[in-house]
């Protein structure tokens, strides 16, 4: 009897975690709501959700809000209750050869500061580890937020990574066989998720980008560098072994020869890519003459890809993204002859941020995950 009493009360303790991860998942969702709007919206009784309400009110995670409900009828206002993003944060970090972006976002994913960077690529893989921990430190710092704040941080790198987070191909120099999420830890007592940085980018489209509406998509990096996210069912599909869209790697897909024809003479300071962007924006007919030759080498490797997957959305990223409009019916002119059909082409909107923002994606998805776990009492530690 004993056990079974034992039994029954782990079974409503879980049953009650449950709830409350519902609760505070439809509140991230949508905030304010009243307790009307939280019952029907979670498919639990009212008296549950006012418990649970009051009970994660106590434990800061809710607060009731005074902002009114639009088209409100005459009479007492119903209690509506928001969740309070402002209680922790995740960051979302991109670093390249020559780039490191830095992004702070709540827990809503509200983004609320960045940081942008440039690097010389020279930079070895010890110096690029400790220029990030330094950026990181003084970036939070500024911002006024302590490591233990961060709950969770997702960082975007070049190359291929495996399901541990270890880095397993040559990219960024010196960084083979290598787990950053652990040489990451003593600055950030979190979480650490390291991911392929287009992969993040794919994640990035899908949930504030140019895919927020499909479910198959490919996100290709067009620039020197060639590779690819694939999403597929709604979901990020990484290969067996994480190596999915690397389409650079195979030589006879003439990707890097491609690259080569990026070269382009621009201000002190500008790299050749955004050179060529600004060109091509001017209607410069040298640099379209560049850019089209550049996609008719890229061309096959995207046919491949395309004939493979059969995307219904095709994102064009990277650092040749600035150049807007006319890469899509250049590149749409040159597949047409290489594949059954081709996809929709769109260019990505989110700018220098992509990669950053679907590592905001990624640490908020791993808050997501734990909730019914770490439901409790907020405490100024980070609850991962």
């Amino acid at each position: 009897m004993a056990v079974h009493d034992r039994a029954r009360g782990h079974d409503l303790a879980a049953l009650r975690g449950l709830n409350t991860a519902v609760v505070l998942r439809a509140l991230r969702q949508e905030s304010p709501q009243t307790v009307s709007g939280l019952a029907t919206s979670t498919g639990l009784s009212r008296p549950t959700v006012e418990a649970l309400v009051e009970e994660l009110a106590a434990q800061g995670w809710i607060a009731e809000t005074d902002a009114p409900a639009a088209g409100r009828a005459p009479g007492r206002p119903a209690r509506r209750v928001r969740f309070r993003a402002e209680a922790g944060h995740v960051v979302g970090v991109d670093i390249g050869l020559k780039k490191l972006v830095l992004l702070l976002a709540r827990l809503d994913g509200q983004v609320v500061a960045r940081q942008r960077e440039d690097f010389p690529a020279e930079l070895t893989g010890a110096e690029r580890i400790e220029l990030l921990r330094g950026r990181l430190r003084r970036f939070l710092a500024d911002q006024g937020v302590g490591p233990g704040d961060v709950w969770s941080m997702g960082v975007g790198v070049p190359g291929m990574v495996d399901d541990t987070g270890r880095i397993v191909s040559v990219v960024v120099p010196e960084w083979t066989d290598l787990d950053l999420a652990r040489r990451l830890a003593d600055d950030i007592p979190c979480r650490v998720f390291v991911e392929n940085d287009v992969n993040l980018a794919v994640l990035a489209e899908h949930w504030r980008g140019a895919a927020v509406l499909a479910d198959d998509v490919a996100c290709v990096l067009v620039g020197r560098r060639i590779s690819c996210g694939l999403m597929i069912d709604g979901r990020l599909h990484r290969g067996r072994r994480g190596g999915a869209g690397e389409l650079g790697i195979l030589p006879q897909l003439g990707l890097d020869e491609a690259g080569k024809a990026l070269d382009l003479d621009g201000r002190p300071g500008e790299s050749g890519t955004d050179a060529l962007a600004r060109a091509v924006r001017a209607g410069d007919a040298e640099a379209l003459d560049v850019l089209d030759r550049y996609l008719a080498g890229v061309a096959p490797g995207i046919a491949a890809l395309v004939l493979a997957l059969d995307p219904e959305l095709l994102v064009l990223s990277g650092a040749l993204a600035p150049v807007g409009d006319p890469l899509v019916p250049l590149l749409t002119g040159h597949l047409r002859p290489l594949t059954l059909h081709v996809p929709r082409i769109v260019v990505s909107t989110l700018g220098r941020e992509g990669v950053a923002l679907g590592a905001v994606r990624r640490a908020l998805d791993a808050v997501e995950a734990e909730l019914p776990r770490i439901a409790g009492p907020l405490r100024p530690t980070a609850p991962l």
